[in-house]
């Protein structure tokens, strides 16, 4: 997470098999990487941004010959710490991780949970990902200035979705949007979703002004038209997408989310490396080298320890930018 003047953060239960894997004759999955019985945890529901990145993942590694079948499941709630507290809970267990991101640490803060981050074992960031902008196809706001002008006239009257709970990705852009717009944070009406599968519905329906979400969720619905895609909050415009920053919209900050995957406290080091392995060489996989493509998603990996400081880092910066952001 990277915060620039004024500020810039750096920054579905439903239970799915994913298909087996697509390997050569006469092939079987890496005994160095294979964890039999391994499953993979989504803290939100179905179509978001980690369910959308655990899913993925788990195939890709299935298609690359890694391991076997990846179960991979979601048990949403309360902005992810719900899964959290569930994945502390499986203390020992080398046959479990979870698909995650900046909106647990933002969601550890604002629900005050007993069980953070700090209680899991930290295996590799992935990705980092801009948020974005829309509007339903029938939104009177046609381009970003249209929307901040009428954003500026009456905050509370536009709300803004987001698929993080107070504290994550999706709440802490528009509330810096907002700060860079002159608007006061504590004004802005936020309506937080469990994931960006249930806040695409109330995008789609108009019941927000407004939605900020990963670029990756809602590619095929802006494509499709039915989304119209007013922002990126990035540094730099995403390529193959019709869309200003919001430097050149004329607010002073940019935005980028990240994800990863953590597992339970308590493994052993070969239990730990073998995951690190898993991930590290799914990384390297011409399959996650498309999906990369695919989904816009921007490579950050960063395995192990190195992980682990990143995360406390996060832990900081963000309790940081909530009390400046009087949140």
């Amino acid at each position: 997470m990277r915060l620039r003047t004024p500020f810039a953060l750096l920054g579905a239960a439903l239970l799915v098999l994913v298909g087996p894997p697509l390997l050569t004759p006469g092939s079987g999955p890496d005994t160095g990487t294979d964890i039999p019985g391994l499953r993979f945890m989504v803290p939100n529901t179905p179509g978001g941004g980690y369910d959308i990145t655990a899913r993925t993942a788990a195939k890709n590694a299935e298609e690359a010959g890694l391991t076997g079948d990846i179960e991979v499941f979601n048990l949403p709630g309360a902005g992810g710490t719900v899964g959290l507290t569930r994945l502390v809970g499986e203390r020992g267990d080398g046959r479990i991780a979870m698909s995650m991101g900046l909106g647990v640490v933002g969601a550890v803060h604002t629900n005050k949970t007993p069980r953070t981050l700090a209680d899991t074992t930290p295996i590799a960031r992935l990705t980092e990902e801009q948020d974005i902008v829309v509007v339903s196809k029938d939104s009177p706001y046609r381009t970003i200035q249209d929307l901040l002008a009428a954003w500026k006239k009456d905050p509370g009257k536009l709300p803004v979705g987001g698929g993080s709970s107070p504290g994550g990705p999706d709440h802490l852009a528009p509330m810096l949007m907002a700060q860079a717009a002159g608007i006061p944070p504590k004004e802005v009406n936020y309506i937080p979703f469990d994931g960006g599968g249930e806040l695409l519905a109330s995008i789609l329906g108009s019941k927000v002004a407004f939605g900020v979400s990963g670029v990756g969720e809602y590619l095929d619905q802006i494509e499709a038209g039915e989304l119209r895609l007013l922002a990126v909050t990035g540094a730099e415009r995403v390529p193959g997408l019709d869309a200003p920053t919001l430097r050149e919209a004329g607010l002073d900050t940019e935005f980028t989310n990240w994800r990863g995957i953590v597992a339970p406290p308590g493994l052993t080091d070969a239990e730990r490396e073998r995951l690190v392995t898993l991930v590290t060489k799914l990384h390297d996989s011409p399959q996650w080298r498309d999906s990369l493509k695919t989904h816009g998603w921007t490579d950050a990996f960063l395995p192990g320890e190195e992980f682990g400081a990143f995360l406390t880092e996060q832990n900081t910066r963000v309790d940081t930018v909530l009390k400046e952001l009087g949140l």
